[in-house]
């Protein structure tokens, strides 16, 4: 796992729970931002796509034709 993707992942869902927590003693649109903060933390933690290297289409053709 990228550490630098597990700090921002941690950070926004604090943030996002920050924000849930606030939005009760303030008003509603603040929880609504804190919703979507926490989701996109959730989203950036649990992403294992971006760890995976794709291999070259391109490389593969170029072996085949020699």
């Amino acid at each position: 796992m990228n550490p630098s993707r597990f700090i921002i992942g941690i950070v926004f869902c604090i943030g996002g729970l920050a924000l849930i927590m606030l939005a009760f003693f303030t008003s509603f649109i603040v929880g609504i931002y804190g919703i979507i903060i926490f989701v996109l933390g959730i989203v950036i933690f649990f992403n294992n796509k971006e760890d995976r290297i794709e291999q070259r289409k391109d490389l593969n053709k170029k072996k085949n034709k020699r």
